[in-house]
């Protein structure tokens, strides 16, 4: 299976009707777009924080590796997604390594250029709060899956995530494939055991392999299963 990510779809511009990207590419802001490889990176870990990121189109895995060389998988992120935000509260460094995992194009915005036009527009610093409000919200969730749940239960949630089930009015169900090594790393277990629920999420219809990946609502009865 490929290393990839989620839909290259915007976010639903029902949710907000502002449609930042417009805005963050217009003349108005001082910003460069950059294309990335499958398996650039981005930034590393201990970089100098000194700008924002924005996602076009691709998609863009966070990591950290620990002091003994240890790496978890913090997140996949897809069109529409910010990174790099930590620079606006006065982090020095990167906290973690993001990496393109499928041809990618970003705007780089510096952080002083992101503090000023978070200040002149209000819509888009609404538009940002609800973003960083959703991602907090979801690492508090994922701490909560890797503490409480099974290994069948996070791995189920972590594909609905990935197509975006919950976030978009109308949820992508097919996914370009993504490693079952990269699956293993972001739910805290090892690539047989993903194997193991992969295959058996096929046998019940929940997921398809046929060239990609495609998830059926179905999946969320694992999750919603006591």
């Amino acid at each position: 299976m490929e290393d990839t990510v989620s839909p290259e779809k915007p976010p639903s511009t029902r949710r907000y009707s502002f449609n930042a990207q417009a805005f963050l590419e217009s003349p108005g802001v001082a910003k460069r777009s950059v294309e990335y490889r499958k398996a650039q990176k981005i930034y590393c870990q201990g970089d100098p924080a000194i700008s924002v990121i924005y996602i076009r189109k691709g998609g863009v895995k966070l990591s950290v590796v620990s002091s003994v060389g240890k790496e978890a998988i913090v997140a996949l992120l897809g069109p529409g997604d910010f990174l790099g935000e930590g620079c606006l509260t006065g982090l020095p460094f990167r906290m973690g390594t993001a990496a393109a995992i499928t041809p990618t194009t970003v705007l780089v915005i510096e952080k002083n250029e992101m503090m000023r036009v978070l200040h002149k527009e209000h819509k888009l610093s609404d538009r940002f709060i609800a973003y960083l409000l959703t991602r907090n919200i979801r690492v508090e969730e994922d701490l909560v899956d890797q503490l409480f749940n099974s290994i069948e239960k996070r791995l189920a949630r972590t594909l609905l995530m990935l197509a975006r089930y919950g976030q978009l009015d109308h949820p992508q169900k097919m996914l370009p494939k993504i490693s079952q090594e990269t699956l293993a790393k972001m739910i805290g277990t090892t690539r047989p055991r993903v194997n193991v629920f992969m295959n058996k999420f096929r046998r019940l219809g929940f997921i398809r392999y046929n060239g990609s990946l495609q998830i059926n609502s179905s999946l969320l009865s694992v999750v919603l299963h006591d």
